[in-house]
C-alpha cells in the first residue's frame, strides 16, 4: 500500500491528461473517479485560457464532484463548483503593445483570448491555429491586437515554427527581463505572463489555501512548463513522452504515454494502490 498522502492531483492537459486527439479515454476517466472517492482534488493545470479548459472540467464532472481549473499556466485558479476565482494575476496592460511589436520585428503570431476565444492579427498562421484546436476555442481576427485589448488579460501566447522557438526565447527574455517572465510550453508555443507565474506558485497558494503542503500534492506532466510543478509537488510525475529535462526533474517517469493511459498508470501506482 501507499504511505503517500495525496490529497490533490495537478494534471496537465495537452501531451499528458489527453491523448492527441484532445481526448480522456475510459481508463484515464474511471482512474480520476476513483481517486476523487478517495478525496482527492483534481486540478486542470494548463497554459489554456478558463474557456478552453472548462468544457474539459465539466465533461469530467468537476463541476459537480468538486475541483479546480488552473489556467494560463498559473495566472488563475477557478474552483468548478462555486465559480470563484481562487487566485489571479494579470499581465501588466502596458506589455500588450510591446509584446505585439516584438512578435511584429520577429515577422511570428502572437494571441491572447476575450470570452469567445482566440484573438489574434493572424488566424490563419499555421502555429497560432492550434492554439485554437487545443483549446477548442474559435480563431478570431482582429486588425490591431494591441488595440483591441482594452480589458485585463492574464498572458499573450507567441506561436512560431519550432526551429525558431529558442532563439526568440532568449531574444524576448533580454528584452523583457525584470518585467515579464518567457518560457517555452510546447515546440511551438512560448507563453509570456506576469513575473512569478508559474504552475507551481498557484499550486502553493491552492494548498495554503486548503491547509496542505506540497507532500500532499501529486502533478502529472510533460511540457517545459510543468517542471516547476513536478519539482515543487511531493509526487511529480512525468509522462514517457515527456521532453528529457521534465523527466529530469520528475521523481517518477510513466511507463505508458499519454496516448496509453499515463496517468491512469500513475494514478494507480500512487493514489489507488
Amino acid at each position: 500500500m501507499s504511505e503517500k498522502n495525496i490529497r490533490v492531483l495537478a494534471l496537465d492537459l495537452d501531451g499528458t491528461l489527453t491523448n492527441d486527439e484532445k481526448k480522456v479515454t475510459p481508463r484515464t476517466r474511471a482512474a480520476l473517479d476513483a481517486a476523487v472517492a478517495k478525496g482527492v482534488t483534481i486540478v486542470l493545470a494548463s497554459g489554456r485560457p478558463t474557456a478552453g479548459i472548462m468544457p474539459l472540467a465539466k465533461d469530467l464532472g468537476l463541476d459537480k464532484k468538486g475541483g479546480c481549473i488552473l489556467a494560463y499556466n498559473g495566472g488563475a485558479i477557478i474552483d468548478c463548483t462555486t465559480g470563484e476565482t481562487l487566485y489571479q494575476k494579470r499581465l501588466d496592460p502596458d506589455m500588450v503593445p510591446k509584446l505585439c511589436a516584438f512578435a511584429a520585428e520577429q515577422d511570428i503570431a502572437i494571441l491572447t483570448y476575450n470570452k469567445e476565444g482566440v484573438v489574434t492579427e493572424r488566424p490563419e498562421d499555421e502555429w497560432a491555429a492550434r492554439e485554437g484546436f487545443t483549446c477548442h476555442l474559435p480563431m478570431i481576427q482582429v486588425e490591431d491586437l494591441a488595440a483591441y485589448v482594452d480589458y485585463p488579460i492574464c498572458k499573450m501566447l507567441i506561436t512560431l515554427d519550432p526551429a525558431r522557438r529558442d532563439e526568440v526565447c532568449a531574444e524576448g527574455k533580454k528584452r523583457f527581463e525584470g518585467q515579464i517572465d518567457l518560457y517555452p510550453s510546447s515546440p511551438f508555443f512560448i507563453e509570456a505572463v506576469p513575473l512569478g507565474v508559474a504552475k507551481d506558485v498557484s499550486l502553493g497558494a491552492l494548498l495554503e489555501k486548503m491547509g496542505l503542503t506540497r507532500e500532499n500534492l501529486m502533478a502529472c506532466g510533460d511540457g517545459l512548463n510543468d517542471r516547476s510543478m513536478l519539482a515543487f509537488a511531493g509526487t511529480g510525475v512525468a509522462m514517457r513522452n515527456a521532453e528529457d529535462a521534465v523527466k529530469a526533474v520528475a521523481s517518477d517517469v510513466t511507463t505508458a504515454d499519454n496516448n496509453h493511459d499515463g496517468v491512469a498508470e500513475a494514478i494507480e501506482k500512487f493514489i489507488l494502490d
